[in-house]
């Protein structure tokens, strides 16, 4: 029996945020709302009796150890993450606590495993960037289509999305994030080449076959950090990257009563082993409004000590990637392999 249910969430009134705000609450759990917003903070709350609001910042650890005092977990939903995930970390470290974030960055997701990987483990806690539809959901499917092998020559994760209306959220990241990006080539990470690098993928209907393009996000770091193989790669169809780089194509508008937008997107992952290949496929609507199940399945899972170890982990090294992804309720995705 968990005790303690609550879990604190920063940057609880963001687009990501709120959505896992209603994930923990239709799950039972208590969420305590923070952020740096005091007016953003109070109009969430007003609209969720009962529930308590924190005002924390990124720059006074004392108002982030106030945020976390008495909770069993983070869940981090304030990007960038470049800016806000140390400092959170570093709370949850003097709290005692779990932390978990959605972040697609992969240089946030480095710092993660380089900086509090030991201090993790000698806290006994459990720290899991990533755990998102970016990130994530591409380890979980990978890691999945690896079933038993012990190792593979590649892994290569390709995104459909049928549109792609960017959160203002991600549209400061993409501002902020100007580190270089990585590929994970000939057992490395490698910067990524000059020009992306391109393939005609066959998906799964209703996709079907598709050029896409290679990007370089948080599920090269995760893949590679715990999967023995040689070459990890991700790819979107085109569709989705036209939509995002173009600045007037507006932000998403809710379409259900749930506020999932209509965007409906596809994640297929394929591991090779010479000639012999494995694949896993999952199939949603809105890659924002997915990041709550799944981020907030894996705390709920971390605080009831459901997790194959502690320290700095990627989600596909701390779940059962098959039973986790089978677990989520197929409204939200549904699953093949």
């Amino acid at each position: 029996m968990i005790l303690n249910r609550a879990i604190t969430v920063f940057g609880a009134y963001g687009h990501t945020g709120r959505f896992v705000v209603a994930e923990l609450q239709d799950r039972g759990w208590t969420p305590i709302l923070s952020g740096r917003d005091q007016e953003k903070l109070r109009h969430l709350a007003s609209a969720l009796p009962k529930v308590e609001m924190r005002l924390a910042s990124i720059d006074s650890p004392t108002s982030l150890d106030g945020a976390l005092a008495g909770a069993a977990a983070v869940i981090n939903c304030a990007g960038p993450f470049l800016d806000t995930a140390t400092p959170v970390v570093e709370a949850a470290l003097r709290a005692g606590i779990h932390y978990l974030d959605v972040t697609p960055e992969q240089r946030s997701v480095l710092n993660a495993f380089d900086r509090f990987t030991d201090r993790a483990k000698d806290a006994g806690i459990v720290i899991v960037p990533a755990m998102a539809f970016f990130g994530g959901l591409g380890d979980l499917l990978a890691t999945a289509a690896m079933g038993d092998w012990p190792m593979a020559d590649e892994i290569a994760v390709a995104y459909a999305l049928d549109s792609w209306k960017p959160t203002l959220g991600t549209r400061l990241t993409g501002k902020r994030n100007t580190e270089r990006r990585f590929i994970f080539t000939r057992n490395n990470l490698e910067f990524v080449p000059d020009h992306p690098l391109k393939r005609l993928w066959n998906f799964p209907e209703p996709f079907g076959t598709q050029d896409v393009e290679s990007i370089c996000l948080s599920e090269i770091i995760a893949i590679s950090h715990h999967l023995r193989v040689s070459e990890v790669h991700a790819f979107m169809n085109l569709a989705p990257l036209r939509d995002i780089h173009d600045p007037e194509t507006p932000s998403p508008t809710a379409f259900d009563d749930r506020g999932r937008s209509s965007q409906t997107f596809l994640v297929d992952a394929i591991a090779r082993r010479g000639s012999e290949e494995r694949r896993a496929t999952a199939r949603g609507r809105d890659i924002y409004a997915i990041s709550a199940p799944i981020v907030v399945e894996a705390a709920q899972r971390i605080v009831s000590g459901l997790v194959k170890k502690r320290g700095v982990v990627a989600a596909g090294e701390a779940f059962d990637a098959r039973e986790f992804l089978e677990s989520l309720d197929p409204t939200h995705l549904s699953f093949d392999h």
